[in-house]
């Protein structure tokens, strides 16, 4: 009786299932790998890093160019006078004025009025700008004493009719009255486009062609005394 009683205990446990051992668990199943997503995620890495950089470059890329410091009227020139250097982000697409381009510039006349603290580019001048509307060109060949010391394009100057007091012999009191006489304004306010020294002259004489932007209605009677060398131009305040 007790020999039954085991076997049928045995019987049972023989019945029970056997539970896998741990080397014999399955294996799990690979990862998938994505190698495109990850070429690309480095790309877009590269990319950024290589247009952080450029920006980086062109924010540091700086020209110097030709600043206006006071108004120069039509007609008138760039000069050391009248201009200054800075520096400004290159890249704009403006046609900014370089100052290494400043020896040919001065060279060329303002094809309009240009304003103190603009930045000088090139569509404001030419070669041989036209006399705006109402306007004339007028030269004058000055001698010393006609002009006063430092003229330069851009003055704004007033012009007189002076008598020559050339003639030989003639009475110093006869001279003097007709000095007097023949003074007379010619033109109350005009500007100054050019001055030329004159160069040619093996020996320097101080003379100097002055060319006046005048009214259309003063440049006959302005040519017709300048013709007689009776032109004597002074210095006013301009705007």
């Amino acid at each position: 009786m007790k020999i039954q009683e085991r076997t049928g205990a045995g019987a049972g446990r023989a019945a029970a299932p056997a539970q896998p051992s741990v080397g014999d668990r399955l294996p799990s199943p690979p990862r998938e790998r994505k190698p495109a997503l990850a070429a690309l995620a480095v790309l877009l890495i590269l990319l950024g890093a290589l247009g952080a950089t450029m920006l980086v470059l062109r924010v540091g890329d700086r020209i110097d160019v030709v600043k206006v410091t006071q108004d120069i009227p039509a007609g008138g020139s760039i000069t050391k006078n009248n201009s200054a250097r800075v520096t400004v982000a290159a890249g704009t697409g403006i046609d900014y004025v370089e100052w290494s381009q400043f020896d040919t510039i001065r060279t060329y006349k303002t094809v309009t009025m240009i304003p103190h603290g603009s930045l000088a580019v090139g569509q404001m001048f030419a070669k041989e700008p036209k006399a705006p509307a109402g306007k004339a060109s007028v030269g004058l060949a000055l001698k010393e004493g006609q002009f006063y010391a430092d003229i330069k394009g851009g003055d704004t100057v007033a012009a007189y009719r002076v008598g020559s007091g050339g003639s030989s012999g003639a009475d110093s009191s006869d001279k003097d009255s007709s000095s007097s006489a023949s003074t007379d304004a010619l033109i109350t306010k005009a500007i100054v486009e050019n001055v030329k020294r004159d160069s040619d002259a093996t020996v320097s004489t101080g003379n100097k062609t002055v060319t006046l932007l005048v009214d259309e209605e003063d440049a006959a009677v302005v040519a017709s005394a300048a013709s007689a060398g009776e032109v004597a131009l002074v210095r006013i305040p301009g705007n």
